[in-house]
């Protein structure tokens, strides 16, 4: 069976996370994915260690699927190599600072002289203006975008999210712009630039609260647990801040993941009351409606965690779903990588490494019937330079000697 992008060939100069999370995805839907370094590496081979001399898993567990080959592009013989390469890839992927291509003699123009098809894809960290040359991280493109400000607690600091929204948030941004080029391609048969800034990425996750910074100006956001509202959306803790409230309530014995997050409906309402032993507070007209719960969603959820406490939250988690209340046990990282449902789906794979030896990793989130995707190890640093160089390019007599020389 075919792969979804078999025959899209990919030429990776991408780094560290936020572009290696985007071309991996490439890989798994079938790309080939060639990932071009430096001789020495991308940076993330040696972050991190686990291992000794071993690649780490923050290289391992993104860059799965590719083919590594390595070209110093400072050097003349590595631009002219690099020049060669071009016309035979589809895409050209890369997230290096502002203009260290163009630095190189690769402007934009000079990509299209060389390969008229090719669709240019580059992660920033911001757009154009006054961020431009500003250097982006992670949890910069968090604070920057809107995430950090309105998340935490009212009386406490900005907080960063465990999830990667700045980084492969903005490579999963990337992937969709590069599947639209190459579609476009098809009815233009003209290449064109990609270009998907990390700040950007996140607002795009962040909408809702923009959405209440405009309803804020209306009045108190009702849904929020905050007793006062300036002129900002505030954090909020855990609630949901959407049209249903929803909140993390403790439950047995009290670990600092012993929680489960629980939405209230307002057909729920009826079946939590009789859970929690509190069927009055049904018809009970300061609790019965949506609209009489809402300025006291504290206590609300103390009814509930009174009630949760005394229960394991996988108990808990059985009895709300057996009244279709929606709810989501907190799931460590430890449950997560042991959890056989995401392993039944193939969210969490096992991969053999020739140095490291077996590993686990993230699988692909994307499922599409006829495509199946197989996860496959990390490429050794320069693994496959034999088969670039030597079988599509002809340098197989030059090999020797360019690596002698530290052009590969």
């Amino acid at each position: 069976m075919g792969k979804a992008l078999e025959g899209v060939r990919v030429l990776d100069m991408t780094h560290v996370q936020s572009g290696p999370s985007c071309t991996q995805i490439l890989a798994w839907l079938g790309a080939d994915v060639v990932k071009l370094e430096a001789p020495g590496g991308d940076i993330t081979r040696k972050q991190l260690r686990d291992l000794p001399d071993v690649d780490s898993l923050y290289f391992t567990m993104l860059n799965c699927n590719k083919r590594s080959i390595t070209l110093n592009l400072k050097s003349d013989e590595g631009k002219r190599i690099f020049t060669e390469l071009l016309p035979r890839f589809d895409v050209l992927a890369e997230n290096f600072g502002p203009g260290a291509l163009d630095r190189m003699g690769f402007t934009w123009d000079r990509l299209q002289e060389l390969n008229p098809r090719l669709i240019f894809a580059s992660i920033k960290g911001f757009g154009e203006g006054p961020y431009t040359h500003f250097k982006a991280y992670e949890v910069v493109a968090q604070a920057m975008g809107g995430s950090m400000s309105t998340t935490g607690f009212e009386d406490g600091p900005p907080l960063a999210t465990g999830a990667q929204i700045g980084d492969s948030g903005t490579g999963i941004h990337t992937v969709a712009g590069i599947l639209a080029a190459l579609y476009q391609r098809e009815h233009t048969g003209r290449g064109q630039r990609v270009t998907v800034a990390m700040q950007h990425a996140v607002l795009n996750l962040a909408r809702v609260k923009l959405r209440d910074q405009q309803r804020l100006t209306r009045g108190p956001l009702n849904e929020y647990p905050n007793e006062e509202f300036g002129d900002t959306v505030p954090r909020s803790g855990n609630a949901s801040g959407g049209g249903q409230p929803g909140w993390a309530v403790k439950c047995a014995p009290g670990g600092p993941n012993d929680y489960i997050y629980v939405i209230v409906q307002p057909v729920g309402w009826g079946p939590i009351t009789n859970l929690i032993g509190r069927p009055e507070l049904a018809e009970d007209p300061e609790w019965a409606t949506p609209e009489a719960r809402l300025n006291k969603l504290d206590k609300m959820f103390q009814l509930i965690e009174d009630w949760s406490i005394g229960l394991g939250k996988w108990e808990v988690l059985e009895e709300l779903t057996a009244h279709n209340i929606p709810c989501g046990p907190i799931l460590s990282t430890k449950e997560i990588i042991e959890d056989e449902s995401l392993a039944d789906n193939e969210m969490v794979v096992k991969v053999d490494h020739p140095e490291r030896g077996e590993f686990t990793t993230v699988g692909c989130p994307l499922k599409l019937s006829d495509s199946p995707v197989d996860v496959q190890r990390s490429p050794l640093l320069g693994e496959h330079n034999e088969d670039v160089y030597a079988r599509e390019l002809g340098l197989g007599e030059q090999l020797a000697g360019l690596k002698a020389k530290g052009v590969i």
